[in-house]
């Protein structure tokens, strides 16, 4: 009976307890942390929108650019989506909004601003994707995201707004080596952006 216990009983008894107390700490530590989770998550939103909205704020200081986001940035509610909005003189002069879809290696979570008159891409940035680094990543680079602030929409119906260059009418540079991702990137922002554009209008 001893050798049954020492055998057995024992070292399952130590396994529960082990697991318990493991379980206990684990839960101890989220319910501390989840609170810094959800600011860092915040923060890291609203630093997004910021930089869309090619408005300054002080990287790393979450108290700053939680006061400069509620001073400069609103928000509504579009069917399952939060619009942020801007507004100059009580007058909407820029909205960003989200954009969804899938690259080469995972789904891409986005924001684009654009102007009030759905002329011009003020900013873009990307709040998750799982792109290759040194490659497909390079879409996170402030390199290539600068290069759509000031582009222009124009009058185009089709939704070919961003197009690379060398091809006829491009007017931004993909990147070299990640030619699957940069096309994936091209598809989903000139959806997204047809898409708000057509909805804002009533289309």
């Amino acid at each position: 009976m001893k050798d049954f216990k020492r055998k057995y009983i024992l070292p399952i008894l130590f396994t529960i307890i082990v697991t318990a107390v493991t379980t206990f700490l684990l839960a101890g530590i989220n319910y501390l942390t989840t609170d810094a989770i959800a600011l860092n998550e915040e923060t890291t939103l609203r630093s997004t929108i910021l930089y869309v909205f090619n408005i300054d704020y002080p990287s790393g200081d979450a108290k700053k650019i939680e006061e400069i986001f509620t001073q400069h940035v609103k928000s509504k509610e579009v069917g399952d989506k939060t619009i942020y909005y801007i507004e100059d003189r009580n007058e909407i002069s820029a909205y960003a909004f989200p954009v969804d879809g899938v690259a080469l290696w995972g789904s891409v979570h986005a924001y684009v601003a654009i102007s009030s008159d759905y002329n011009e891409i003020l900013g873009i940035d990307f709040v998750s994707q799982s792109e290759t680094p040194g490659l497909g990543g390079r879409i996170s680079e402030a390199w290539f995201k600068e290069q759509f602030r000031g582009l222009k929409l124009g009058d185009i119906q089709d939704g070919e707004y961003i197009v690379y260059r060398p091809a006829p009418g491009g007017n931004v540079d993909g990147i070299s080596g990640a030619t699957l991702t940069s096309n994936a990137i091209r598809e989903l922002l000139n959806k997204g952006i047809y898409e708000f554009i057509s909805e804002q209008r009533g289309l």
